[in-house]
């Protein structure tokens, strides 16, 4: 569903690089205010706010806080603050020694600034930590992103580089935010190089050990429509001649992703002014947004004039699946060691479906009491269903140590599994 129209005169048909922060109360939403096209950290643009209280209905309040085309009366939390508001790409800081007033921090500059850090008490009104930029060796004309890691412990920052002519991501380190170690270059594993333009990383919210990079794949000289439907559609011929869609990547630490997806997650759809440059470019932040549900934001019809914010849903932990098909499949983890007493799936089959899941010991061999056999079989739909063996779900008696988990599934999807 449609969820914001970038119809302000500040805002306008270039509109880019959203962010959503969620706090446990209050969504917030920033995003790049840019009614005309013009070089990155141009004069006229800004950062402009809104928030919600479900995610869904979102209102952009009067701040009164910058003069914007003449008015106080705007959305704006960054004006006249070239190139900043360029890529202004704020998050809640998780560090338990953060200070209060800078609660909510954040990154922005070009590749003549550097990264420049920025800290808010609220979210609000923000102010610079340095004047001059704190990580300066990439090329930083994109959305630049940065978090506290609680597996790590240290804050991260995620950022564009050109390598060997391709947009790509490298990453760096920092204890206190303003002093990060050098930066070290992502890699994609044994896959085809593509132009990343977002890399959107941060941590999941159900498990922060794992890292999400739903992120902007970028198709230059990839034209679908041509130059008169461009024309129709109000947009600027530049921005007509590549496409864009959204990939999925995740990423454990370290410098290397993991693309076992190389699909694309969002396609661009139904509508030719999906299929204009820099669409369908998603939004910083996943977040959960009802029972059973997350949402994320993907910006559509970039540079005309129905740009608008998008949301999409997800199942909890819907991201991809273990799936079984109708008539039968298995599949084995590989050696796990686990904390907990209890294994809780989120599984979906159909009417006609079942789920089983057996412990097996480091080489291969059923557990007793925990084998397939043992397993009572699951049917049904749920978030949270916790696996039993012929009545019992007790296992203290083979946590931490080696087991592997044998899944066996019948028109059914295994979403994820958590010892608790």
């Amino acid at each position: 569903e449609d969820v914001i129209r970038f119809d302000n005169p500040w805002e306008g048909k270039y509109v880019g690089y959203v962010t959503i922060i969620y706090d446990g109360h209050l969504y917030r939403m920033y995003y790049r205010g840019m009614p005309e096209a013009g070089q990155d950290g141009s004069i006229g643009e800004t950062t402009c706010y809104a928030e919600s209280l479900d995610g869904v209905h979102w209102v952009k309040p009067d701040l009164g806080i910058h003069e914007v085309d003449g008015t106080l009366e705007n959305n704006a939390i960054l004006a006249n603050a070239a190139p900043f508001s360029h890529n202004f790409a704020p998050f809640l800081d998780k560090n338990p020694d953060c200070d209060p007033d800078q609660k909510f921090k954040a990154l922005a500059g070009t590749g003549k600034t550097g990264l420049v850090p920025f800290a808010s008490p609220d979210g609000i009104h923000w102010k610079k930590l340095r004047d001059e930029g704190v990580i300066t060796k990439g090329a930083f004309d994109s959305q630049n992103v940065g978090f506290w890691s609680e597996e790590e412990g240290c804050y991260l920052s995620y950022f564009r580089i050109f390598s060997d002519g391709v947009r790509s991501i490298s990453r760096t380190t920092s204890k206190d935010f303003l002093n990060w170690e050098e930066p070290v270059e992502m890699t994609y594993g044994d896959t085809p190089r593509e132009h990343l333009y977002t890399n959107q990383t941060h941590p999941y919210f159900r498990a922060p050990h794992i890292y999400l990079a739903i992120c902007a794949r970028f198709m230059p000289g990839r034209r679908v429509i041509s130059e008169s439907t461009a024309k129709r559609l109000g947009g600027d011929l530049q921005y007509s001649g590549d496409c864009s869609d959204t990939v999925f990547m995740t990423t454990r630490g370290g410098n290397e992703y993991d693309r076992t997806f190389m699909e694309g997650f969002v396609r661009p759809g139904l509508g030719m002014g999906n299929w204009t440059s820099r669409t369908n470019y998603p939004a910083y932040g996943v977040v959960p947004t009802g029972d059973g549900e997350m949402s994320l934001y993907v910006q559509r019809n970039y540079g005309q004039p129905t740009h608008h914010l998008q949301r999409l849903t997800l199942r909890t932990d819907g991201f991809v699946s273990l799936h079984g098909p109708y008539q039968g499949g298995e599949a084995t983890t590989r050696p796990v060691i686990f904390e907990g007493q209890n294994l809780v799936l989120n599984f979906a089959t159909s009417a006609a479906g079942s789920a089983w899941v057996g412990l097996q010991d480091e080489e291969g061999n059923p557990i007793d009491g925990y084998g397939l056999e043992d397993c009572d079989e699951m049917v049904g739909d749920e978030i949270a269903r916790k696996v039993t063996w012929k009545g019992n779900a007790d296992l203290s008696q083979v946590a931490e140590k080696k087991v592997r988990l044998h899944f066996k599934l019948k028109d059914a999807d295994v979403y994820s599994f958590r010892f608790q």
